[in-house]
């Protein structure tokens, strides 16, 4: 014992976990108030932080508005490069718009198969037939719809008015299994390829399109529009894209799945595109032969 008193490393040693220990429990103690000791440490620590941190912040700062600047400097570039692209489409598409009026000067013609006035409607509600999927607007004969005329969203074309009362229209949509239902359509590119929409296969949830040269390739993924050759749609009018190609039962045409531009099944407001060229209607509904040989009607 006298031995063990004598050594005073062991003893400090003893002494300083007792009080370290002491401390911890102290510490860890759910107190509001801190010490006065605490209160030092904490004020030293916090003003050295502080000291350090400003200026660590501040060159963080720095650096950080500095590539900003160099970001904002490379996305100024690219931004004038593609503005220059732009100028010069604009350029290029008033100069496409001058000689297509001039082309129409020459051959006296005013009229194009794009041509069409819109007529804003809602869709008030829904056939729940799924074989012929028929919607009703609220707009009819008095606003100036008409029988046949094309029926579209913002996304693409949807389907024809088949039936006209003074305030009210029916509409029937692609996604129907009529088979009367046509529509003719085009795959725009250097050379166009011709087609008709007929039929929409339910388990795909996509168009068909059929009727197509089979010494014609088609990829996947190419866009499809109206042709506005069949007197009833406007030109250009987006149907859908290419998925997959085929052949059609005999192997002498091709055919196309196309899945359609426009959700059929959420459609709350329409346009209705009255055609100004290449239709001549009669009265109350009856159209031309032409208007016929496309709807198969």
């Amino acid at each position: 014992m006298p031995r063990f008193f004598s050594n005073k490393r062991l003893i400090l040693l003893l002494v300083g976990v007792i009080v370290l220990v002491a401390l911890i429990s102290f510490s860890l103690k759910d107190r509001q108030n801190a010490t006065l000791p605490e209160q030092i440490v904490k004020d030293v620590v916090g003003f050295g932080q502080s000291l350090f941190s400003k200026p660590a912040h501040y060159i963080t700062g720095t650096l950080d508005k500095i590539d900003g600047i160099l970001n904002t400097y490379e996305e100024n570039k690219h931004l004038k490069a593609r503005l220059k692209e732009y100028a010069a489409t604009q350029a290029e598409l008033a100069d496409v718009r001058a000689d297509n009026k001039t082309l129409r000067e020459i051959v006296d013609k005013k009229d194009s198969l794009r041509d069409y006035e819109p007529i804003q409607a809602t869709v008030i509600s829904r056939n729940p037939d799924q074989w012929e999927e028929k919607i009703v607007i609220d707009k009819g004969s008095v606003a100036g719809v008409k029988l046949n005329r094309a029926v579209i969203t913002a996304s693409g074309l949807i389907g024809k008015v088949v039936l006209v009362t003074p305030f009210k229209s029916t509409v029937e949509l692609l996604s129907t299994e009529n088979s009367n239902f046509r529509v003719a359509a085009v795959i725009p590119g250097d050379e166009a390829i011709f087609g008709l929409i007929e039929g929409y296969d339910q388990a795909r949830g996509e168009l068909i399109m059929k009727r197509i040269d089979s010494n014609f390739h088609i990829k996947e993924g190419q866009k499809v529009e109206s042709s506005g050759l069949g007197g009833i749609f406007p030109k250009g009018l987006l149907i859908g894209e290419v998925t997959e190609v085929s052949t059609d039962d005999f192997g002498l045409t091709k055919l196309a799945y196309i899945r359609p531009a426009a959700d059929f099944s959420m459609l709350d407001h329409v346009m209705v595109a009255n055609r100004s060229s290449g239709v001549t209607s009669g009265t109350d509904g009856e159209v031309d032969e032409e208007e016929e040989g496309e709807d198969g009607s």
